[in-house]
């Protein structure tokens, strides 16, 4: 299993779907905590009762905007967030990957999510902190203030020995994409 992490705005979605393109399989780690958060209750009702219950409307259904606005203003909530859907995706990758040890699995927090631990290779994905923040900015809708506490609370992610891709706009990076899956 091959790791393709990088901070928010850095680029790993371009990075997973140029592998996609190729035929390669990409697990994102955040479409399936998603998944996992709307489709398992006993994910729900850890959140509401640990961190708000303003964040699980009538419904059942988790209010986002609100559950970022929460955790990433402050640090003991992230923390908590993380440890209730952290096991359920690492759990749900052991099960992927057992029926693909090929998987590239896309993540912005490598070290917090216990995944590195998994990987057999750690692909880092790179671009200057103010692009990601106009990116982000765009993307989302948010402003830079909201961009960089998340970029601040993801801060300490980088994995000491991994293969860097750099996404600045101006290097190439198919031809170093295609270089790493040549070494596979």
């Amino acid at each position: 299993m091959i790791l393709v992490t990088g901070g928010i705005g850095s680029g790993k979605s371009v990075v997973s779907n140029i592998l996609r393109a190729c035929g390669h399989e990409v697990y994102d780690c955040d479409s399936e905590a998603r998944r996992l958060m709307d489709s398992d209750a006993g994910i729900k009702c850890r959140i509401a009762a640990e961190l708000s219950l303003e964040v699980v409307d009538a419904g059942g259904r988790i209010d986002r905007r609100r559950l970022s606005e929460l955790v990433f203003s402050d640090s003991e909530k992230l923390a908590a967030l993380n440890a209730i859907v952290h096991g359920a995706v690492r759990a749900d990758l052991r099960r992927r990957i057992d029926m693909n040890h090929d998987l590239f699995v896309e993540t912005a927090i490598p070290l917090s999510g216990g995944l590195v631990e998994m990987a057999d290779k750690v692909w880092q994905v790179y671009a200057p902190e103010e692009l990601r923040i106009r990116r982000v900015m765009l993307r989302n809708a948010v402003c830079a203030d909201d961009v960089r506490a998340r970029i601040e609370a993801q801060r300490a992610e980088s994995v000491p020995g991994a293969e860097l891709i750099v996404n600045d706009g101006v290097s190439p990076v198919l031809p170093r994409i295609l270089e790493l899956l040549g070494r596979i």
